[in-house]
């Protein structure tokens, strides 16, 4: 009996997996710089195509870095909404957030590198992606925070400042997992910011927005 092998690649598959091989060479040349030192050249020659057929995928370098971007965002934005979905009580946000958070800068080390660099030093279209997505989160989490015992009476206003101090804290402990190697210092940093948020979540039960 004469055994078939596998089935052969389509054209799609193949247009998939070289996008892909795009994406994570990018990623590995930029590891150290940003995408603004990074020619299409170099990650042609990384992935082993000629530069003529990058523009099959992408556009330009920039186009690759937004798209990076948003790989990098939706899923997060989808783990922070199951914390939020499956929460009992308004700590389990605050924990629930933080342990997602630092299991995906683990299994995603390479997007939150990219995410910490070219946010403070990549072309302006990705800066700007950046900082939109940073803001859905906000916005998404501002929606969810309203829902909290103690903001029932808050101004939209007051909740987008709430939201906005959350993100902005685990963006910040995000940068501080990527910087360090020692497992010490990573739960000293993880100990020190769910403290933080606790003690943020006794300051949301006592303050009452102006009208």
């Amino acid at each position: 009996m004469i055994e078939t092998g596998a089935e052969p690649e389509s054209r799609a598959e193949r247009k998939l997996r070289t996008r892909r091989a795009i994406l994570d060479a990018t990623l590995e040349l930029s590891t150290d710089s940003s995408l603004t030192a990074l020619s299409l050249r170099q990650v042609a020659k990384q992935v082993g195509i000629v530069p003529t057929a990058f523009y099959r995928h992408f556009d330009s370098i920039e186009s690759l870095g937004l798209a990076l971007v948003e790989e990098s965002f939706d899923s997060l934005r989808d783990l922070f909404r199951d914390v939020r979905r499956n929460a009992q009580a308004d700590k389990d946000i605050v924990d629930g957030s933080i342990d997602a958070l630092v299991d995906h800068v683990h299994r995603r080390r390479d997007h939150f590198g990219f995410i910490a660099r070219e946010r403070v030093a990549g072309p302006r279209s990705v800066r700007e992606a950046i900082r939109h997505e940073i803001e859905l989160c906000e916005r998404e989490l501002a929606t969810d925070l309203a829902l909290m015992s103690g903001t029932d009476t808050w101004t939209a206003k007051d909740l987008h400042v709430l939201s906005s101090l959350f993100v902005t804290v685990l963006v910040a402990t995000a940068e501080q997992i990527l910087s360090t190697t020692r497992p010490e210092q990573e739960a000293q940093i993880v100990a020190t910011v769910r403290t933080q948020l606790r003690m943020l979540l006794i300051g949301v039960y006592q303050w009452r927005s102006e009208a």
